[in-house]
């Protein structure tokens, strides 16, 4: 099987790497093109203007994959487990495989829907990634703790734990700005739009 042959150890070690040059690399040329303030910018911000757009979308696509990839042997991993231990039931696996892969797509809609071109694609592309990609990290964390002690220490299961409060604490803000963003944008740009009339 796929997940038992070594050094498929790989991937997960390049979605990182990759996704990580990708947010620099895009950050670096955007700040040297005089297109975002050095200063904490948006991520997304980083990606919406040529030349970094591209290398952007580009980039993210490919750990888009890389991030599908990893989730599909964790699901392979997962089943060859359950299969001798009887841990959880499978389509608890299947279903979690199914929800990264929500957030795969997401990042996908984020890579090639730039938040200056559709706006609104691309917030839920971002709302899409990060929503799933927490439901995704607190089911990992869930399928951990049922698989200790036989395929898990206590510690790995409670820093995957760990990971996933702190994600979904995380979450809850970013949604709330977003909110208030695109509120105070409509609020803003409507009385605007009416002066002209």
């Amino acid at each position: 099987m796929l997940c038992f042959m070594p050094g498929v150890a790989f991937i997960p070690a390049l979605l990182v790497c990759w996704s990580s040059a990708a947010f620099i690399i895009s950050y670096v040329i955007a700040v040297l093109g005089g297109h975002v303030e050095p200063l904490v910018p948006y991520i997304s911000d980083t990606g919406t203007k040529p030349p970094e757009s591209g290398i952007f979308g580009f980039m993210i696509n490919i750990s888009a994959f890389l991030g599908a990839a990893t989730m599909y042997i964790r699901y392979l991993i997962i089943e060859k487990q359950n299969e001798s231990s009887h841990f959880m039931n499978p389509s608890c696996n299947l279903i979690t495989l199914c929800i990264g892969f929500l957030g795969c797509i997401g990042m996908g809609i984020v890579a090639n829907f730039q938040e200056l071109s559709v706006p609104s694609v691309h917030d839920g592309g971002a709302l899409v990634a990060f929503g799933s990609g927490v439901v995704y990290i607190t089911l990992q964390s869930v399928i951990s703790f049922k698989s200790c002690p036989q395929w898990n220490s206590h510690c790995t299961c409670y820093i995957r734990m760990a990971i996933s409060i702190v994600a979904c604490i995380a979450v809850i803000p970013s949604i709330l700005f977003v909110y208030y963003i695109v509120v105070s944008l409509h609020t803003n740009v409507l009385p605007l739009t009416l002066n002209h009339f």
